[in-house]
């Protein structure tokens, strides 16, 4: 009856409003037509969106990291020499090395993210970064969670002391002891289980300095950092004791989220091309003097 009325009205108008008459009966006649025309427009647009979002979350995290042109690495910046400050300043260490190899063949720019080794592993997970290069031992508890590169360096654990220590031979001397590490380590917890007492620390070099001051008697460590530590200061009045070479301890990953499948391919490829093309020699020859891709 409404339209009716409308029609009757717009009729008696002039000549040049027929079609507008007919386009206002035709809306008011049909309001679901209008009203179904619209919420499928609404629809197909929140499909777009719906896809460009699946889109954008299913890219894995190879392609992430392509996409922004940089490779985030979380790292100390105080573990000599795998991850530190030169006398410049500049972040440096046969790790940071590795790290910006790896990202040269991905095609990007590494990017370091610094922080505290207790928190390094948290960051990952906060997506802080794409990655930790920090000699992460490869175990069995960490890849129940993680996923790991192919081993990129292989050292030993080893006991600490100093000079003058004639009572701590052996890792079982360590019961009732003060070791100073830090907590969440792989040398931390081989201290712990060993029955020391562990003393938190942040990195090597503070736990070096509780040693040598007498606040600690021991340090569980790496092989690597200890023999770095003597060539820079081969005066100090430290040595090692015993030594573990259990794979636990020997074998460090670039450790990364879990399942990455396409990144972890690609960071393993970059690593034996840094191998077979002589990069990884130069690097390890710089910080240690030696090869040692041989001993992996």
């Amino acid at each position: 009856m409404l339209c009716g009325k409308i029609d009757a009205l717009l009729e008696c108008g002039y000549a040049g409003g027929h079609r507008k008459c007919h386009m206002l009966s035709t809306v008011i006649s049909h309001p679901w037509s209008i009203a179904m025309k619209l919420l499928r427009s609404l629809f197909i647009a929140g499909l777009v969106q719906v896809a460009a979002l699946s889109a954008a979350h299913a890219q894995s995290g190879l392609d992430q990291i392509k996409s922004a042109g940089v490779f985030k690495i979380g790292t100390e910046g105080t573990y000599a020499p795998f991850t530190f400050h030169d006398a410049s300043g500049q972040l440096t260490g046969f790790d940071v090395d590795i790290g910006r190899a790896i990202a040269q063949r991905l095609g990007v720019k590494a990017e370091f993210v610094e922080g505290k080794w207790d928190g390094l592993i948290a960051g990952l997970d906060a997506k802080r970064y794409d990655a930790v290069i920090n000699q992460v031992g490869i175990t069995d508890a960490r890849r129940a969670k993680y996923d790991f590169s192919d081993p990129y360096i292989s050292s030993a654990a080893v006991l600490i002391v100093r000079d003058d220590n004639t009572t701590i031979k052996s890792f079982d001397d360590l019961k009732g002891k003060k070791s100073a590490n830090t907590l969440t380590s792989n040398f931390g917890k081989l201290a712990q289980s060993h029955g020391a007492d562990v003393v938190a620390v942040q990195g090597f070099n503070e736990a070096i300095d509780l040693l040598t001051s007498g606040r600690v008697e021991a340090t569980v460590n790496d092989n690597l950092s200890f023999l770095d530590f003597k060539k820079q200061k081969p005066n100090a009045k430290v040595k090692i004791a015993a030594t573990d070479k259990a794979a636990e301890f020997s074998n460090s990953g670039v450790l990364l989220r879990k399942n990455n499948p396409e990144l972890v391919a690609a960071i393993n490829k970059a690593l034996a091309d840094i191998k077979a093309d002589g990069t990884y020699k130069t690097i390890s020859v710089k910080y240690f003097g030696t090869d040692l891709s041989a001993q992996q």
